[in-house]
């Protein structure tokens, strides 16, 4: 196994998607997702849903960008991403941002990340989207970067995003009661799951099998 390394940044592509790092200047362009109410309504729901653009950007510096490119390899930073449409598809015209996604809590010494932070517009919930970012992050992980396990976690509430991880393979541990306070004060459980360096493989497959599907009903339509 290759020695782990802090995330870099580095731009990931692939069929449908392109993530590059979160900046200010994306903050605009993830208002849309950011105040989507369908969001909300499925269980997301760790901070207020911003009523303005500049409520938006506010959140969006707390939630996404504190940290961004200080990864420190002891647990500390992360590297947030945007992602986008690689090309123009029936997912809308290239360059749309349709969401964002980060690695965090990178520990090089126990081998371990955690890809988190994700949010989509459900505009795009039920597309190849999910399963892609999810690509193009677990193989940055294991394959470039040389982690062991990765972690994927979510509130309790969100039943979708939960059979949504479920969906890729990962392995579901548990659940941690109260762990973390939501910005209302009432305190969230947090479901965990995981993806090991030997299960890589599997979940690899899964997923390339899922987008070459996608892939052959987009050429057929």
């Amino acid at each position: 196994m290759p020695t782990p390394l802090v995330p870099d940044g580095r731009p990931l592509t692939g069929r449908w998607l392109r993530l590059e790092p979160l900046t200010e200047d994306d903050l605009d362009e993830l208002y849309p997702v950011l105040a989507d109410p369908e969001v909300y309504r499925q269980g997301y729901v760790m901070h207020h849903r911003p009523e303005s653009l500049d409520d938006g950007r506010d959140l969006g510096r707390r939630m996404f960008l504190r940290g961004q490119g200080e990864a420190d390899g002891r647990g500390g930073g992360r590297t947030a991403y945007a992602i986008r449409l690689a090309g123009d598809s029936e997912l809308g015209p290239a360059g749309t941002l349709v969401g964002t996604s980060s690695l965090l809590e990178a520990d090089v010494h126990n081998e371990s990340t955690h890809v988190g932070a994700t949010l989509y517009g459900s505009r795009w919930w039920g597309t190849p989207v999910n399963a892609e970012a999810k690509l193009l992050l677990l193989g940055h992980c294991f394959e470039d970067l040389g982690y062991g396990r990765v972690k994927i976690q979510t509130d309790r509430l969100n039943g979708r995003s939960q059979a949504a991880i479920a969906k890729l393979g990962a392995q579901r541990e548990g659940v941690l009661r109260r762990h973390s306070k939501r910005e209302d004060g009432t305190f969230r459980d947090l479901v965990v799951f995981s993806v090991l360096t030997d299960e890589w493989p599997g979940v690899k497959a899964g997923l390339i099998e899922r987008l070459d599907g996608a892939a052959t009903k987009q050429r057929e339509a």
